[in-house]
């Protein structure tokens, strides 16, 4: 239901681009976001009626006369009746305040056990009316030591235009990643540039690049026997979620939102 509900909004189509090297498993099926996968969050946030704040970076979550005061890097603290934690595991195990207390060694333990994949994603826009002569949308590399996935992404997402200068996507294998994780970024472009450069010699020269650092890629263990979400504190309700508590995939994230769910209604 909640692909046919993005589908009948736009939101998601199903894949019908040319993607070589992929592996498509049995009765499986693949979706594209034309706009961009942020697409699909801002759709929910819409639905939900919320008031939405970015840029909070969360430092401390303590207990305040029976609610959650929450503290940021920037601003005054915030108290909240229910608080639901979603970011990479290994995020919530740095948040300082009275929840290192409160999670429990059993907890920590499992939560302590989450691994995740790092990897190098580079993006390269052109202008438009740029033309990039390859046959395909995407390509799975197998045999390259630093370039795992190559995406001409406005091919891959199926929305082609005169208007709209094309960008292609990199993405690194997860031992480059690792291997790289805290090296100088300008150098690390370079390194991606010179691989893509023999793996694609006909790309023309883009217009600017973005290199991005994606320390927590995607889960290689989740918590263990996949629960979707974790209470660390019932009343009032501290509990967290997310990939890191199922898989890394559109699947995985809705299981553990259902999950979440389920638990928090209760403390509404």
């Amino acid at each position: 239901s909640f692909y046919e509900e993005l589908v009948s909004h736009g939101i998601l189509e199903p894949l019908t681009a040319p993607v070589e090297g992929m592996v498509v498993r049995e009765g499986s099926r693949n979706y594209v976001a034309p706009q961009g996968i942020s697409s699909v969050v801002k759709y929910y946030l819409k639905q939900s009626g919320a008031d939405v704040s970015y840029g909070q970076h969360v430092t401390h979550i303590s207990l305040r006369d029976g609610r959650w005061e929450v503290s940021r890097r920037a601003g005054p603290p915030e108290q909240f009746d229910v608080v639901i934690l979603t970011m990479p595991v290994p995020q919530i195990l740095q948040l300082q305040g009275d929840i290192v207390n409160l999670i429990n060694e059993s907890q920590k333990q499992q939560l302590e056990s989450v691994s995740y994949s790092s990897r190098y994603a580079l993006g390269l826009f052109y202008e438009a009316g740029t033309g990039i002569a390859v046959p395909w949308a995407a390509q799975y590399i197998t045999d390259n030591p630093c370039i795992r996935f190559i995406s001409i992404d406005n091919k891959k997402r199926n929305i082609e235009s005169p208007e709209v200068g094309p960008s292609v996507v990199v993405h690194t294998t997860v031992t480059f990643g690792s291997e790289h994780l805290d090296s100088d970024p300008a150098e690390v472009q370079q390194v991606i540039l010179s691989h893509l450069q023999r793996i694609v010699p006909s790309l023309p020269k883009p217009s600017s690049i973005k290199c991005q650092r994606w320390r927590y890629s995607q889960v290689t263990r989740a918590v263990p026997n996949c629960p979707g979400q974790m209470i660390l504190h019932t009343q009032p309700l501290l509990i967290c979620g997310g990939d890191g508590f199922t898989r890394s995939n559109f699947d995985g994230c809705i299981e553990s939102a259902m999950s979440l769910a389920e638990a928090v209604k209760p403390h509404l």
